[in-house]
């Protein structure tokens, strides 16, 4: 969740949007997968509380539309399509740091992760049709059709690069204990 708010405070900021607001969807839309763990109950289940809790309706919104197959809640705003643009896509590039011999997600290039993309086996958790579908949505949507998606890896790997520490994708777990 730190690695999709990190994403998606650099694209607010890119944008002219507001990186709070972003921010805060990165970081809890995820909020209440342990406990609500499937497709159909997160984050629809999850919602209410947000609600209750004062959460901005548009961040709500997004969370729900990050699932619309579980929730019926379609993707409307540029921080809707943007968040699933940048969810599923940390998990590649987290992946990409952790088999790196430095576990630095700082030494991690667009290429490395390019080179990878279609290694069945390598961060077989991300699903590379939703990256594709989710980027090409947000470019639409954002960018008027102009953000390929190798400038997309980039653009989130250098968020994550800044906010490596946070990650720990900084090298410390490949020092030794």
């Amino acid at each position: 969740m730190l690695a999709v708010e990190a994403a998606m405070r650099s694209y607010a900021a890119r944008l002219g949007e507001d990186p709070e607001l972003w921010g805060l969807a990165g970081l809890l839309h995820d909020w209440d997968w342990e406990i609500h763990p499937t497709l159909e109950s997160h984050p629809r289940d999850g919602a209410p509380r947000l609600r209750e809790l004062g959460c901005p309706e548009p961040v709500v919104q997004a969370i729900l539309a990050h699932n619309e197959a579980g929730t019926g809640v379609a993707a409307d705003s540029r921080l809707d399509f943007g968040l699933r643009a940048c969810d599923e896509i940390t998990g590649l590039v987290i992946a990409a740091a952790l088999v790196r011999p430095t576990k630095d997600v700082r030494d991690v290039e667009v290429r490395s992760i390019q080179k990878r993309w279609k290694e069945k086996a390598f961060a077989a958790g991300v699903d590379r049709t939703e990256v594709e579908r989710a980027t090409a949505d947000f470019s639409r949507v954002a960018f008027g059709g102009a953000l390929a998606l190798p400038e997309h890896i980039g653009q989130v790997l250098s968020a994550m690069q800044g906010a490596a520490a946070a990650l720990d994708l900084d090298g410390r777990l490949a020092r030794p204990a």
